[in-house]
């Protein structure tokens, strides 16, 4: 059997060293990693995996997209897939700035503990690269979701994202809905709330204990800011389905333990054959069967 081979393609200048630790642990043979890529620059890398070994060998050889800004990795995705023909082609995951494996971790550690087609849910920081995709699994697996960005204008925006994202046939047009966390008190907002998701920048705390650990109807709260302070206050990064004010609560190294599960095992499906696509739902579909306890 040929060696696993990992392209390992990132957007930034200096190739992510967690990212490549993961590649290792996940047990590739050779890691190859390239910084500073970019859709026009991409060709050759591209043609290197797929021309230079058999039909019958592609499946041991891959591609993972990281960087730290997923829009850049979403084009890098693009581009590659375009690259691809008949039976040239390999595996591919997208996961930069680890949007997608966290998104998925999150809701899989909600969806222990609640039917997701009846949650309402609230997404702090729901704008940002996690908070969009956690609003996009959530949205499609059936739950009503707000959305929530300090600016309405912003929050429509993203509202319009997941829509976009999403086959009209999967999302009705109010399972998703925009709020300002200005123009709103959180308190209001968590009236109806089954699953507080917050999403927001590192080391900014988006909500204070006291207004969650009184709203009546609330039941998980996942807080995916490992860096102090919580956005969640209250909550700590090691809480894993942790019990406060009644509620159950993740903090950020909670969700961690489950989205390096996912990216390790992300990884190894890469190599069982040459077609998979791994980005948001794909991802998510992958890790729901495989591994979401």
């Amino acid at each position: 059997m040929k060696q696993k081979i990992l392209l390992h393609l990132d957007t930034d200048p200096l190739a992510s060293t967690f990212d490549r630790i993961v590649a290792i642990d996940a047990g590739v043979d050779v890691l190859l990693s390239h910084p500073l890529v970019t859709p026009e620059n991409l060709t050759p890398i591209v043609h290197g995996a797929i021309f230079t070994r058999g039909p019958d060998d592609l499946k041991s050889t891959a591609i993972f997209i990281g960087g730290s800004d997923i829009n850049a990795g979403q084009k890098l995705l693009d581009k590659i897939q375009t690259l691809f023909f008949a039976d040239r082609r390999v595996s591919v995951m997208l996961d930069s700035n680890g949007s997608n494996t966290t998104a998925t971790a999150a809701v899989l550690c909600a969806a222990r503990h609640m039917s997701l087609k009846t949650v309402r849910a609230l997404v702090l920081g729901g704008t940002g690269p996690v908070g969009l995709r956690v609003c996009q699994l959530l949205a499609r697996e059936g739950a009503q979701v707000m959305l929530a960005s300090r600016e309405l204008e912003r929050a429509e925006t993203a509202v319009a994202q997941v829509h976009g994202a999403l086959p009209t046939d999967e999302i009705s047009s109010t399972a998703i809905t925009a709020v300002s966390t200005q123009n709103m008190p959180a308190g209001d907002l968590l009236k109806e709330v089954d699953l507080l998701i917050s999403a927001g920048s590192a080391g900014v705390s988006m909500i204070d204990e006291k207004t969650w650990s009184s709203a009546t109807a609330l039941k998980v709260a996942i807080d995916l800011n490992a860096v102090p302070p919580s956005g969640i206050e209250g909550i700590t990064p090691t809480d894993n389905g942790a019990d406060h004010h009644a509620k159950v609560c993740y903090g950020a190294l909670g969700v961690g333990g489950l989205k390096m599960k996912i990216h390790r095992a992300a990884l190894q499906d890469l190599f069982h054959d040459n077609t998979h696509i791994l980005e948001t739902f794909s991802l998510y579909e992958f890790a729901s069967k495989t591994l979401s306890s």
